[in-house]
């Protein structure tokens, strides 16, 4: 099955070689053949927005924006207006929002069709897409392996051809991690290049809205659409977009790269570093010079996320009590029972921990032993990487520990569950834009390499990577699952 980029897509269109009607429903029907074996959908059964499908090919299309008929999936943290938004979590089952998130009604506005929302762990809480109360996902180069998380639905329909791009929220490397199991593109852009508003919150001061695709090109597409300042999100930043699409091919020579010794310390298996060595090589041919640096205080990173991200989590989930909104218990007559019975049954068990362990660091007794102190070593990672990029114009590193573990393999145990971001969430401590692409297979599953800028500087990493994208074709491999299947599509 092949599987079709958005620039190409744009193309076909424009010389209506397909409308956008035939486009819609030939991904409706991709979902329906694929989607049982991948878990990647929680509502598929939208319909389009009737203005932007042309179905008659024989006439010039009235409404001509940069999107238009271009088919893209959410995932389902993003409210959409008058489409069930669930968050992955029976405390949402049947929400419906009565408006859209921001990025979401630019993406509407420039004429993209949404086609369905797709699952996540429960409240982008993972890194496996086992904690959705709609079941784990699967990913489409061995069904039996998690796709990542918690973007890891939008990943896996990406990858298995169900769009051609989707939606995702990064608040650890739930965007680059899941691109990196799923051998696709991930980008998470600077805090505050995307409006956070209408994207459910999980931890406020991380999370960033995102794309998931099969190319940096495609990312680009979409992403100069989707940024720019939001008066309706505080956190939004006034600072121009670039037309990102325009300015792929800048020149990139003499770029200085720089390579964290932290990073490299010889605990990534030999295959992987080898796989990195050979993009090391690929980037070098291309002109860009490679300098060794050190991130202190990187190694802190994991531990001082799982303060910050579980006591905003704590605060934000609050407002789940089945009052307002939310999971409701019936005939309970107690308001502490009605309170705890909601909650309890209403969210799942990692959500659950991370609530319980961010009200015992933000308590009385340990705020400033914990949270504060996490805050301070938050913003010594921030200066390590101010200092870095004073002699570096991005830094590189791995993505993942390793290539994409078994459903089932690391749901029981917590703490290693939290290590597969560990070279992912200094880049949201700091703020940063960061991507992730895939640089080749080891025993036939993908991995990814990834690349972090400074603030505002999208536009370096989509062009690097379209450069390395250009002289190689690890992002165009075809996972297993339409390999074995192709005959019948």
């Amino acid at each position: 099955m092949e599987r079709f980029t958005v620039k190409a897509i744009q193309n076909m269109l424009s010389e209506k070689q397909i409308s956008a009607t035939e486009l819609f429903d030939l991904y409706r029907s991709r979902i329906a053949d694929y989607d049982q074996s991948l878990n990647a959908f929680i509502t598929s059964d939208i319909q389009p927005n009737a203005a932007y499908m042309t179905d008659d090919q024989d006439q010039e299309s009235p409404i001509d924006f940069a999107l238009t008929g271009i088919p893209y999936a959410a995932k389902d943290i993003f409210c959409t207006q008058g489409i069930k938004t669930t968050c992955g979590s029976k405390m949402l089952e049947n929400f419906i929002p009565p408006y859209d998130a921001t990025v979401v009604r630019r993406l509407k506005r420039q004429g993209a069709v949404l086609l369905g929302k797709t699952n996540m762990d429960e409240f982008a809480m993972g890194s496996s897409s086992e904690t959705s109360y709609f079941g784990s996902v699967h990913n489409p180069w061995d069904i039996e392996r998690t796709p990542g998380g918690s973007s890891g639905g939008s990943a896996a329909a990406v990858a298995a051809g169900l769009t051609p791009i989707a939606l995702g929220t990064d608040t650890g490397g739930s965007i680059r991690q899941p691109a990196a199991f799923t051998g696709i593109t991930g980008l998470k852009p600077t805090y505050g290049r995307c409006s956070r508003y209408g994207m459910v919150a999980f931890a406020s001061s991380l999370d960033q809205a995102g794309i998931l695709a099969l190319s940096a090109e495609d990312t680009a597409i979409f992403l100069e659409s989707m940024a720019g300042f939001d008066p309706l999100d505080s956190t939004s930043v006034e600072e121009s977009v670039p037309q990102y699409s325009q300015y792929l091919e800048e020149n990139i020579k003499g770029k200085i790269i720089g390579l964290p010794k932290e990073f490299f310390d010889g605990s990534l298996g030999s295959a992987y570093e080898a796989l990195i060595a050979e993009s090391i090589n690929s980037y070098k041919k291309l002109g860009i010079v490679f300098k060794e640096i050190s991130l202190p205080n990187i190694g802190y990173s994991v531990p001082t996320y799982y303060v910050v991200a579980p006591a905003e989590c704590s605060s934000n989930l609050a407002r789940y009590d089945g009052v307002r909104f939310g999971y409701r218990s019936q005939n309970i007559e107690d308001l502490d029972e009605f309170y705890r019975t909601n909650r309890q049954i209403g969210f799942g068990q990692e959500v659950k921990r991370r609530i319980i362990t961010g009200t015992y660091v933000l308590s009385a007794g340990y705020y400033d032993a914990y949270y504060l102190k996490a805050q301070k070593v938050r913003q010594l990672i921030n200066q390590d990487f101010a200092r870095a990029f004073e002699s570096v114009d991005i830094i590189l590193g791995p993505t993942t520990q390793t290539a994409a573990f078994k459903l089932g393999e690391k749901i029981d145990d917590p703490v290693s569950m939290y290590m597969n971001d560990m070279y992912t969430i200094s880049a949201n401590l700091a703020g940063l834009p960061a991507i992730s692409h895939p640089i080749g297979f080891v025993e036939n599953l993908p991995y990814g390499l990834q690349l972090i800028a400074p603030h505002f500087k999208e536009l370096d990493l989509l062009s690097l990577t379209h450069q390395y994208q250009k002289v190689t074709d690890w992002h165009q491999a075809v996972p297993r699952l339409l390999q074995s299947s192709e005959g019948n599509d």
